[in-house]
């Protein structure tokens, strides 16, 4: 395909069949054979076909398609092309990863940031990035920015930048877009100031935060996002984050039903992190507001830091062990969470989890999902678990190690077992041996 230079009113090459005419006007020749007699002019496709087939291409190669003809760079021109972008900001010493140019950064600032809605920065290991994308955030000042995620590809870069520097530039937006409903920033130095900003030009659009890992915001901070923010509907935050006060808040009478609250509960220090403890009521409250809420808890903690969780009834719908967990923590779960619908269980110690799975099927009448690692069970024990739970396991991952052979059943018997009561086939996950 022949190009020429951007704003050239050259035409694309157009194929056999076609005639041109003076004027840049194309006719059309039926083709002997061809379905419908005749093929269009590439450069005469109507606009919002453009549109289509740019959306789904990179960056570059948009810009080099922009090149073709005068038809094809007006489209490239055009605001519904910009609304959604990412940013890729890698180092290339260090990174495989592409990074978007600098000059069409400059190019994107200049002509398109008043069109800019749906925005992510995606930075690899390296403070340059995090800090460049501190920089072009400073410069949205004529954005309306709708979702804003900011997204570390390996280790969190962000919280090397300087805290001043990037909540300055967050800020930025925050002021100007006045329009945000989707905000991602994990593993960020976002401060409780900053947060108020938010909330001072954004509370009646807001309906996502996530926020998880960012140290320098505190339970004040956000309580004031659930105070003043009454359509927040998706919230993702640190243990240490969670009160009383906040799970009060988002049960107000003003607040809408919230659908999703993610708690991640991440010990740094073994045995030097106090986990507080949230009263019954308070769950109770939520629940009473919002009866469909997803509550999904991810721990990272060491068995002894278990102890303040489960001891009283916990609406948790989701559950994941990224660490080795107790059979009395599992067996709290049984008896305290009968709400839960997923489980997923890293390792245990050397003792058969029998009692406890039976105990979790008998009691969480909702669990359709669970997942054992490095875990034991013995084959009798597991098909009972699965008897009770019957057709409504949907995901079954359980790898062949777990499975401890019994008088009842051998390694042989136990996938037709298994897959008798599940009303389905189903065979024990296997180890890759590479």
């Amino acid at each position: 395909m022949k190009r020429g230079t951007i704003g050239d009113k050259s035409e694309c090459r157009t194929f056999p069949g076609v005639r041109r005419q003076k004027g840049g006007v194309s006719s059309f020749t039926p083709i002997p054979g061809h379905p419908g007699g005749s093929m269009e002019d590439w450069g005469n496709l109507p606009h919002h076909v453009v549109l289509q087939i740019f959306q789904h291409l990179s960056l570059v190669d948009r810009a080099r398609a922009s090149s073709v003809c005068w038809r094809w760079n007006e489209v490239f021109h055009i605001p519904d092309l910009w609304r959604r972008f990412e940013f890729e900001l890698n180092q290339p010493a260090t990174s495989y990863l592409r990074s978007t140019h600098p000059d069409l950064i400059q190019q994107i600032i200049k002509k398109h940031a008043q069109h800019l809605q749906y925005v992510s920065f995606k930075v690899d290991s390296c403070t340059e990035s995090a800090e460049a994308a501190c920089d072009i955030l400073s410069q949205l000042v004529n954005c309306t920015i709708k979702t804003l995620g900011l997204i570390s590809t390996a280790r969190p870069s962000f919280m090397d930048v300087s805290q001043s520097h990037f909540v300055s530039a967050l800020t930025v937006v925050f002021v100007n877009s006045k329009s945000l409903s989707s905000i991602k920033i994990d593993d960020t130095p976002v401060d409780d100031p900053s947060l108020k900003v938010l909330v001072a030009n954004n509370s009646d659009t807001l309906k996502l935060l996530k926020m998880s890992s960012c140290p320098h915001v505190s339970p004040a901070g956000i309580l004031c996002v659930a105070d003043q923010c009454h359509g927040l509907r998706e919230l993702a935050l640190n243990y240490h984050l969670l009160s009383d006060e906040l799970l009060l808040a988002l049960s107000s009478e003003k607040h809408v039903h919230l659908e999703h609250l993610r708690i991640d509960v991440v010990s740094e220090n073994p045995g030097q992190t106090h986990f507080h403890n949230i009263q019954r009521s308070s769950w109770e409250a939520l629940i009473r507001h919002s009866p469909k809420v997803n509550i999904v808890m991810y721990f990272f903690l060491y068995e002894e830091e278990f102890e303040p969780f489960f001891r009283d009834e916990t609406p948790v719908t989701h559950l994941y062990f990224g660490r080795a967990v107790s059979k009395e923590m599992l067996g709290r779960i049984g008896l305290n969470c009968p709400r839960l619908v997923e489980l997923g269980v890293c390792a245990n110690g050397l003792e058969p989890l029998d009692e406890e799975l039976i105990r979790i099927a008998e009691r969480c009448k909702s669990l359709t999902a669970i997942g054992l690692g490095e875990c034991e069970v013995t084959c009798s024990g597991f098909v009972e678990f699965v008897k009770m739970c019957g057709g409504r396991l949907t995901q079954l991952s359980i790898m062949e190690e777990v499975l401890i052979p019994d008088n009842s059943y051998n390694m042989e018997q136990i996938h037709s077992e298994v897959s008798k009561h599940l009303g389905r086939m189903w065979f024990p996950d296997m180890m890759p041996t590479w």
